[in-house]
Order: C-alpha cells, then sequence, then structure tokens
C-alpha cells in the first residue's frame, strides 16, 4: 500500500508532525505485523523521528544544524540551498518503522517528521507498508 500526503510548508526551516496521517494510513490498511517506510523525495527536505511533547526539541534540532551548516557558508552550488542539501543528508530521507497488531510502533514521545530546510514550498510525503494484512476467515 503506496500513500501520498502534501504538505505546505510555512518556512525556510521548520519540523513537520506527519504522524497523525502515517498512523492514519497504517489503521486503514488493515496490516497486522509489517513495516512502514516514511520518505520524502525531495533533496532539500527530510524525514525524522524525534520528541513530541517538547517543542523545545526540534527548535533545538534545527538550531544545531544552523549554527553548523549555515546558510550563508562557502558553498560552490549555486542555488542559495546547498546548505539544505547538506541538513537533508545528514537528517535522511526516510525511516523504517514497526507495525505490530495493526498498529504503527512509536515510543511514548516520538513522533514523524518532514524536515523542511528550503521553504516554504509544497512538500509530498510517502508512505509504503508492507506486511500481513488481516484475512478473512473462510469456511
Amino acid at each position: 500500500m503506496f500513500h501520498t500526503l502534501t504538505v505546505d510548508t510555512r518556512a525556510r526551516e521548520t519540523f513537520v508532525d506527519v504522524t497523525a496521517w502515517v498512523r492514519q494510513q497504517v489503521d486503514e490498511s488493515a496490516v497486522q505485523e509489517g513495516l512502514v517506510l516514511v520518505m520524502s523525495p525531495h533533496t532539500t527536505a527530510g524525514i525524522t523521528v524525534n520528541e513530541n511533547s517538547d517543542p523545545d526539541v526540534p527548535r533545538d534540532m534545527l538550531h544545531w544544524l544552523r549554527t553548523r551548516i549555515p546558510q550563508d557558508g562557502e558553498f560552490h552550488h549555486a542555488e542559495g540551498n546547498a546548505d539544505a542539501h547538506l541538513k537533508t543528508s545528514f537528517v535522511g530521507v526516510s525511516q523504517v518503522l514497526p507495525v505490530h497488531e495493526g498498529k504503527l510502533v512509536l515510543g511514548t514521545w516520538q513522533a514523524i517528521y518532514l524536515a523542511e530546510f528550503d521553504g516554504p514550498r509544497s512538500r509530498r510525503v510517502h508512505v509504503h507498508i508492507v506486511g500481513h494484512p488481516i484475512l478473512p476467515d473462510v469456511l
């Protein structure tokens, strides 16, 4: 099962929580045991899993990335977004998460984020769910 979400980001750099949408796709899939791949098909936006309780965590992550990989660094890439490419490579463009007993498995404080590094833009998040579905009883 393959699904796509379109996310319109509102800032150059931001984290957008897509957990509820991913959870809904898993719930509707009927997969009981398997994996879900969450993927960004962009070179300047990634996917990460981290804390969803304290908004300072994503804020601190973005601050750390900005200070280590500044937008005005001495880059050769002429489009002005070389930092966004580096940040995306650092964060990664996908996460693979388990599905157990029909539910997405995340820790108590975990969320799935689209990590935007070159917005605002319209972005896509792909979800591919693989596994064993519920099979109807056949008599």
